[in-house]
């Protein structure tokens, strides 16, 4: 790893890979550090943002002394399943590229066990890890200018669900009912970095 200043308050700690960095992330939520304001985790770094009390030196530190072998996704972690409907515009495709027929798709889609490793794109958006490697597919060459609320999607080494219709370019599989995003909830993101997913459901 290599941890790196961010304005007065805050690190940012380049991980070697997404694994690194949701270790890391689950380390330092599970056992903060003191003065420790918040953790924002992406792809390959996760951001690390302090309070006036703490020091850059105290941080930096607190993050090389943190133990990363605490498995991914532990049994502490919340867990939520998200029911699909399989029936994707992309799910031909998505077999086509992976060799496989849709209902192989659709049963190895399901037996992995993901993780959000972190959040972005929009509101409620998570980009979940863990997936099969034969379903790590490229995105589309021309993005949707609409993809309809709920849809689950692939792309690369992640799953995504998107929260509300929006533009988008990734391979459509299924879509759910799943709330991902909602004001009246506290909080409003039904999947949050660290969190346990699991899909169920069946072809349309």
């Amino acid at each position: 790893m290599r941890v790196v200043p961010a304005g007065y308050q805050g690190l940012l700690v380049e991980c070697d890979d997404l694994e690194q960095v949701i270790a890391l992330h689950r380390a330092l939520d599970r056992d903060r550090p003191a003065g420790v304001v918040d953790l924002v985790p992406a792809a390959r770094t996760l951001l690390v943002t302090f309070e006036p009390t703490t020091t850059h030196g105290r941080l930096r530190q607190a993050i090389a002394d943190t133990d990363l072998t605490a498995p991914i996704g532990g049994t502490d972690a919340r867990e939520v399943t998200i029911d699909v409907t399989y029936d994707g515009a992309d799910l031909a495709h998505v077999a086509e590229q992976a060799g496989i027929p849709p209902e192989e798709v659709v049963r190895r889609h399901q037996a992995a066990s993901y993780v959000v490793a972190f959040t972005g794109f929009s509101p409620g958006f998570a980009y979940l890890a863990g997936g099969d490697p034969a379903l790590a597919v490229s995105r589309r060459p021309t993005p949707r200018t609409r993809v309809p609320a709920g849809s689950v999607a692939l792309a690369g080494e992640f799953t995504g669900v998107y929260p509300r219709q929006g533009p988008g370019g990734w391979q459509l599989i299924g879509r759910t009912s799943a709330p991902l995003w909602d004001l009246g909830r506290t909080p409003p993101a039904l999947l949050a970095p660290g969190t346990r997913v699991r899909f169920t459901g069946a072809p349309a």
